[in-house]
């Protein structure tokens, strides 16, 4: 194969998976299916390597081919496959097009202290039982907040605009989807690391990959012994830069005539433009023994060294999760309803809940990468990231937003479906129904019935299980009464309660371990589909 036919397959693939990828992410009229959802994300490193661990199966072995896949042909994962190197590769090619200088990048030393460093830190952070440093590293869960947060709303608000003047048009093959936000702190969080991603790979390409990515680094390891790679011809090379001037990985020493493949990403871009045919992407030749030669500035760790890292990383790697306990404060009393009411009660949960099939919330919090391709699928959005609801370990993490977003919808099992890395595990429906990620729990004073005398019936009323039951009270009213047997934690009741958070009257308390409920009566189970404009 031409070296420029080398770059355009390599670009096309690259297009292909990022494209794929992206979709995956802001399907918001659910188009693609999720078992394809699945197979996309098949070869994404570490979501593959966590459900790898949880299921032992070839199903979730992608990882394994992308080792094989770099042992042989170098790093084609970072060029071809991870969406946010795929990312930085747009944001570059946009450099390239509007600064048009003679040398774009050039020969830079590598920095072996800070990407081992941080390689070692995510691998013993995995190995004590925390996800959050591969959270904040992983180059897959980055991308995939960078779609969910940042690209999707935008998405949403353009659809929005167009189903708006179509309809004025009567015309109804677009509809107006409900635009969810997460929280500034979320937002911000990820709006900041997408502008830094942008700055990074506009003016230095490959930066993050090649000094902060873990998977890059590990990747970088297994190239160096990969057996086709891109030479130089030292009897051929003029060192005219060309090939160094379009490394984005700024790999190419033309003083030295050697390449640091634990930096290159395979990306072919050196090939096309030399013109001396001094630089080739082949096989190691057998009669001279190619020698990957440290190159200048790169320093060698030392036993003493490492050793001095790892006591850092073990004297610097527990984080402590702290679940707050807010005190309540009183509204004063006033008059109205059944006379003075007593102040509201604070309705705020011991333990956040985790999506079903997440099992326990430990077993979650070590799982899960935070990538959102969850709650981007949420058809209900009560699926959204948490800030301090699981503590520091679980940031970013999905977490049932019963108050604000949604309620779990009794017949979807989406999320189940989806997850790459096995935090979420598969849970047939019937599974799903009977599965409780926590128990309702009623607060009377908080109740409007109890308060002001006023008819309601919402949680009752919204329930799937019958768990909530309206039973006689006073001066002809029912009030809610709560059987946790059968409750799911689903938050059907909590989600249409008028009374304002915090102060709910019915609320759902997670299950630290999810348990299993009592399978309603077949004279109690009237559940209906609920709209998704629902309750108010």
């Amino acid at each position: 194969m031409q070296h420029s036919n080398l770059k355009k397959t390599r670009v096309a693939v690259a297009l292909l998976f990022f494209s794929l990828t992206l979709f995956s992410f802001i399907d918001i009229y659910e188009m693609m299916p999720e078992a394809f959802t699945s197979n996309i994300i098949f070869l994404q490193f570490v979501p593959s390597v966590l459900k790898f661990i949880q299921v032992v199966s070839l199903s979730a072995a992608g990882f394994l081919i992308v080792v094989v896949v770099t042992f042989l042909l170098g790093r084609i994962y970072c060029s071809a496959v991870c969406p946010l190197g795929i990312l930085q590769d747009i944001f570059t090619f946009i450099a390239r097009k509007r600064i048009k200088k003679k040398v774009f990048f050039k020969f830079k030393k590598a920095y072996p202290v800070v990407r081992y460093g941080l390689l070692g830190i995510a691998i013993l952070s995995f190995i004590v039982g925390t996800s959050l440093i591969i959270n904040l590293l992983d180059p897959y869960s980055n991308a995939g907040r960078i779609f969910t947060y940042s690209i999707k709303p935008v998405f949403v608000w353009g659809n929005n605009v167009i189903a708006g003047i179509l309809q004025g048009q009567k015309i109804y093959s677009l509809h107006v989807i409900e635009l969810v936000h997460a929280s500034w702190t979320i937002t911000i969080y990820v709006s900041l690391f997408f502008v830094l991603i942008a700055y990074l790979s506009y003016k230095r390409g490959r930066l993050f990959c090649n000094l902060i990515c873990p998977v890059g680094t590990l990747l970088g390891l297994i190239s160096k012994k990969a057996l086709v790679k891109v030479r130089i011809s030292s009897e051929s090379c003029t060192k005219c830069g060309k090939c160094a001037s379009a490394c984005k990985s700024e790999c190419i020493d033309l003083k030295t005539q050697n390449i640091d493949y634990s930096r290159c990403v395979a990306c072919y871009d050196c090939l096309p433009v030399c013109n001396d045919d001094a630089i080739k992407y082949t096989l190691s030749s057998k009669k001279k023994k190619t020698q990957v030669k440290v190159v200048k500035g790169e320093k060698t760790v030392d036993r003493r060294g490492a050793i001095a890292t790892l006591l850092a990383i073990t004297a610097s790697s527990t984080i402590l999760a702290q679940h707050g306990h807010g005190q309540g404060h009183g509204h004063g009393r006033g008059n109205g309803g059944f006379g003075n009411r007593p102040p509201y009660k604070l309705s705020e949960r011991e333990y956040p809940v985790t999506p079903p099939g997440s099992k326990s919330i430990e077993r979650f919090n070590s799982l899960c990468t935070a990538c959102g391709l969850c709650i981007s699928a949420c058809p209900t959005n009560v699926l959204q990231p948490a800030v301090t609801e699981y503590g520091l370990v679980g940031f970013m993490q999905p977490h049932m937003d019963y108050a604000h977003a949604g309620f779990c919808n009794f017949d979807c099992t989406r999320c189940s479906d989806i997850c790459p890395t096995g935090a979420i595990l598969p849970l047939s429906l019937e599974e799903k129904q009977l599965t409780q990620l926590g128990k309702a729990v009623f607060v009377k004073r908080n109740c409007v019935v109890h308060r002001d005398g006023t008819d309601c019936g919402a949680c009752s009323e919204h329930c799937p299980t019958k768990a909530v039951s309206m039973v006689p009270y006073r001066n002809g009213l029912v009030i809610p009464e709560v059987n946790q047997d059968l409750c799911i934690g689903c938050g059907a009741c909590e989600h249409p309660c008028p009374v304002d958070y915090p102060h709910k009257a019915i609320y759902i308390e997670g299950n630290p371990v999810h348990q299993i409920a009592q399978k309603p009566k077949e004279e109690e189970s009237q559940h209906k589909a609920l709209d998704e404009d629902f309750p108010f």
